[in-house]
């Protein structure tokens, strides 16, 4: 009787993880699906520090509770990237954070590589997920279109300031050459 309760249990613990990593796929924003072969305790450590600094986590798969996973949620596509050793780092705020941290990663440890990513439910090839890595920060990306709504601002500005301008030069001249007539 004990091997059913055993079975039953381990069957459940199952379902468990395999919910667990479909509702991380469906909450981030980014997943990175990456093979971290070669790489020690300490180095995956430490990436696993660098991505939770930038709001994302890195977790050691499965590939058969993967698979499940994402069949169920319409990512089939997925499956043929569950190989070998796979984590995947899910982020869920800033998507381009967790790709350029990975990136980063990735030329300091040659024998880490990006396998596909996944971006608000889409999948998107290496090349995508190096390119969202080399986006500039969130910040960055603020600052530049708040510059942009500035500069034309600041440019009607200056030729309102100009018209003002040559309307008190206009107005000297008129004052000076009646000053010059009435002396």
């Amino acid at each position: 009787m004990a091997e059913g309760g055993e079975l039953v249990g381990n069957l459940e613990r199952k379902r468990e993880k395999v919910a667990e990593i479909k509702e991380k796929l469906q909450k981030a924003t980014v997943a990175v699906f990456t093979d971290y072969r070669g790489l020690n305790v300490p180095e995956l450590n430490e990436l696993r520090n660098q991505l939770r600094e930038n709001g994302a986590e890195y977790k050691v798969v499965k590939n058969t509770f993967t698979r499940r996973a994402v069949k169920e949620i319409g990512l089939e596509e997925l499956e043929q990237y569950l190989e070998g050793p796979t984590a995947v780092a899910f982020g869920y705020e800033d998507a381009a954070a967790p790709a350029k941290t990975l990136l980063k990663f990735s030329k300091e440890n040659e024998a880490f590589s990006i396998k596909v990513g996944v971006l608000e439910g889409k999948i998107i090839d290496v090349k995508r997920v190096k390119s969202l890595g080399e986006l500039p920060s969130r910040e960055v990306l603020l600052g530049q279109v708040c510059g942009a709504f500035q500069a034309p601002i600041a440019g009607f500005v200056n030729v309102l300031q100009g018209n003002i301008r040559s309307l008190v030069y206009a107005l000297q001249a008129v004052q000076e050459k009646l000053e010059s007539e009435t002396a």
